[in-house]
């Protein structure tokens, strides 16, 4: 049965440390594109890009595979459960990356000939355990973010509270970076990384998630009510959930930010790279990712004093203010431009996601899963850049690309966002 609403703090705080923890495991898994380009693709010649981009594709490809799953578990079992079984999907994640690290410092001499280059199977493991992370965030912000969406507190609206903890999110992102260069690879140059340096962090990163899981098992974390279908209710479902127009595009914006949020967020590192030399490039790639998600930690930790201010109007300010420095930072091959553009970055998802599910109530959990597989945009367009960036032998005209993102983003806040009466009609 279905529980009242709370304003406790508890459940709150809970669910907004687990979203630190997938906000830290995704870009671990974007900061390993460099490093893994020279350990594993040494011989990958000019495909070097190409499959490079394919770790963040594969992350990116869980939310689409599973994007809906953690919809349907939350549905079928509750919040809860479905937070505990995300969580063993990132346990597996980690130990299949453990996994890569051991084939790739044992076996490193198998390989897949792809033309002329030769590809190690080891990195095709690693892109298994990408997917199995990226599944493991889907079905983690699946319940995340709607349940701290509708868990009302008090002199709070519910873009604050999504803000607030994607503020948390942030803040493991911006960890993230350095974890990867001072623990992960620290003290060695980019020519000198060995995937053997893996095994032992991943490892204890995943002892870590297997403790955190069992603590929140033990813990009480109360269902939302109006949220979520009882299994009696989804046979009798009056609406199809693609028939709610403001949900359908904003999948469609979500698909287009979380491209622009994640090419940003780590194939920067691989233009750093192109214009430096290998001593300077990994504390250069940190650093700029560094500012990338600390100005994305920034900004949702000021958005949410913004209790006046509506989330059309958030997101329709910082997409323009976005564009401009997409455009300006490709003009000029400026990294720190491009990257500044982490702070208007950072209330898009809580915007366009309190846009999205808007008035739906008991259809949220499945509009959510629905909302989920749209984050497949990180897959795609970073893959894009990464094809442009090797035909065009360059990284810099690429973020054009990215500037195309922001303008459907406007688009939606301008008009595909808004509620049409009969959108809402038949809703229990």
């Amino acid at each position: 049965m279905e529980t009242t609403k709370s304003n406790t703090l508890g459940p709150f705080v809970l669910l907004a440390f687990t979203f630190f923890i997938v906000g830290f495991m995704t870009v671990i898994n974007g900061q390993c594109q460099g490093p893994l380009k020279q350990t594993f693709l040494a011989h990958a010649g000019e495909l070097k890009n190409t499959l490079t981009t394919l770790i963040s594709f594969f992350f990116f490809l869980g939310f689409l595979v599973n994007g809906s799953t953690g919809g349907r578990w939350i549905n079928q079992h509750g919040y809860k459960t479905a937070l505990l079984r995300g969580l063993v999907l990132m346990i597996t994640g980690l130990l299949t990356y453990l996994a890569a690290a051991l084939f790739a410092e044992h076996l490193n001499g198998l390989c897949l000939p792809i033309g002329a280059e030769r590809i190690p199977y080891g990195f095709f493991i690693f892109l298994m355990g990408s997917f199995l992370i990226g599944s493991s965030a889907a079905v983690l912000q699946t319940v995340i973010i709607p349940y701290v969406s509708a868990y009302e507190l008090p002199h709070t609206q519910s873009v604050q509270r999504v803000n607030i903890t994607c503020a948390v999110n942030s803040l493991g992102t911006t960890i993230a970076p350095f974890f990867v260069t001072g623990i992960l690879f620290g003290g060695v140059s980019l020519t000198e990384i060995e995937a053997g340096q893996l095994q032992l962090p991943f490892l204890i990163i995943a002892l870590c998630i297997v403790g955190i899981r069992y603590v929140i098992s033990r813990l009480h974390l109360p269902d939302m009510a109006h949220t979520r279908m009882m299994k009696h209710e989804q046979q009798r479902m009056r609406r199809s959930i693609w028939s709610f127009r403001h949900l359908k595009w904003g999948v469609v914006a979500i698909f287009f930010y979380v491209g622009a949020e994640v090419a940003v967020g780590t194939n920067i590192n691989l233009h750093a790279m192109e214009t430096t030399n290998s001593e300077e490039a990994l504390s250069l790639s940190a650093l700029l990712a560094t500012l990338y998600w600390s100005g994305m930690m920034i900004g949702r930790i000021v958005s949410g004093f913004l209790y006046n201010v509506s989330a059309r109007t958030q997101l329709t300010v910082t997409t323009i203010i976005a564009t401009l420095l997409i455009l300006v930072g490709t003009a000029t091959n400026n990294l720190w431009i491009l990257v500044s553009v982490g702070l208007f970055h950072s209330v898009m998802w809580g915007s366009i996601f309190t846009l999205a599910v808007k008035g739906l109530k008991k259809y949220t959990s499945k509009a959510s899963g629905l909302f989920m597989t749209g984050v497949f945009g990180g897959a795609v367009f970073p893959i894009l850049q990464g094809i442009a960036a090797d035909l065009s032998g360059s990284w810099q005209w690429t973020w054009l690309l990215i500037a195309v993102c922001e303008l459907v983003m406007l688009g939606y806040a301008l008009f595909g966002s808004r509620i049409r009466q009969a959108d809402l009609e038949d809703i229990d």
